[in-house]
């Protein structure tokens, strides 16, 4: 059971004097499926920690596709030799697609 700790503290004697229907009201409002929710809130106040990036392009050197690497005719993925599986009609199967 969750516990509201921002909530004020009774003293144990006031506890005692509860009725039982106190109790349970008490208990049904604490576990309700209510959830409080500013929908407004969330996408305006996300950010990345950090610098702001927006402005910033992404630089990738393409390598074109060596000797000892195959294109798997599955998941289309480029693999080292190493990680071929099978030949399926002329077509190469990667371990992680052919298991």
């Amino acid at each position: 059971m969750a516990t509201d700790y921002d909530a004020p503290r009774r003293e144990s004697d006031d506890l005692a004097e509860d009725s039982l229907e106190e109790l349970k009201a008490r208990r049904n409002d604490a576990q309700s499926g209510v959830v409080d929710e500013d929908e407004g809130a969330i996408p305006e106040n996300f950010e990345l920690p950090g610098a702001d990036l927006s402005g910033e392009e992404m630089t990738v050197k393409v390598l074109p596709k060596q000797a000892d690497e195959f294109t798997c005719s599955s998941c289309f993925l480029v693999h080292h030799r190493s990680r071929l599986a099978e030949t399926k009609n002329g077509q190469f199967i990667c371990r992680d697609c052919a298991a």
